[in-house]
């Protein structure tokens, strides 16, 4: 297990673009039992050397400087952080050093490695290749509730992108058909996205929250070809990803890494 290198899973639309970007599973590091193997989350109840050679090795098969991710806190809020070159690196190596309070990241320095962390939540990537931007989006229920994916595209329009140019990709996180949820969300859902996010199976309501996203970015001004919406289950595919869901609460996380290549 500690021999396998890691997997830098792309997405098609991203990859046609040239956007340098990359989803990992988890294989390929060196953390045991329910982390096994490639966990990269500091806040999991890990052992915190393992993980943090873990992301040294997945930083190292994305062909980047490791030091030089850059992470938020993640609080299932709606909190954005532009990230600068003083900024570059923070939490790479210490859950106490993550931008505090914040779930999106966006930038436009070179060589600054933007990364969410999941384990089902939805791990969005942007990017306008033309103006030389991108973002990295943690879009759970509560942030898709408070439309994280459009407050992010709003502050790259601020910063020079079009709507009609950005890219997204969402990458591996749980599906409708895993991700049953309370009427009560399911209600919620229903009136802020319409019925069409919800399914029911077995009598019971399933959220599908990539088309709420998706939903979102397009009201947001983004071109239906430009967003990449069907990633693989985590919930379905618990030898390939992390699942919090399907692992009963206690899991690893799995990375969405986003950057401009110096």
């Amino acid at each position: 297990m500690g021999l396998e290198a890691p997997v830098m899973e792309q997405d098609p639309l991203l990859a046609q673009h040239g956007v340098a970007h990359g989803f990992t599973g988890r294989q390929g590091g060196v953390s045991q039992g329910v982390f096994a193997s490639l966990n990269l989350g500091l806040h999991v109840g890990d052992d915190p050397e393992r993980v943090r050679e873990n992301r040294r090795r997945a930083l190292m098969a994305a062909g980047v400087d490791p030091g030089r991710l850059t992470l938020g806190e993640q609080v299932h809020g709606t909190g954005l952080r532009w990230v600068g070159a003083g900024e570059a690196g923070a939490g790479a190596w210490a859950q106490a050093g993550a931008l505090p309070a914040t779930d999106g990241l966006l930038t436009r320095e070179r060589g600054v490695v933007l990364g969410v962390l999941v384990a089902d939540c939805i791990p969005l990537l942007l990017a306008d290749p033309e103006a030389g931007l991108v973002a990295a989006v943690h879009a759970g229920w509560r942030g898709t509730a408070g439309r994280i994916g459009a407050q992010a595209v709003e502050a790259l329009v601020a910063a020079g992108a079009q709507p009609s140019r950005i890219l997204a990709a969402m990458g591996p996180s749980i599906g409708p058909c895993c991700y049953e949820v309370s009427p009560d969300l399911a209600g919620r859902f229903t009136r802020l996205f319409g019925r069409e996010v919800l399914r029911v199976q077995g009598g019971r309501p399933h959220l599908d929250l990539r088309l709420a996203n998706r939903l979102t970015l397009l009201e947001a001004g983004l071109d239906p070809g430009h967003i990449s919406w069907h990633p693989p289950c985590t919930a379905c595919h618990t030898a390939r990803y992390f699942s919090h869901r399907a692992q009963g609460g206690r899991a690893g996380r799995q990375a969405g890494l986003i950057w401009l290549p110096r």
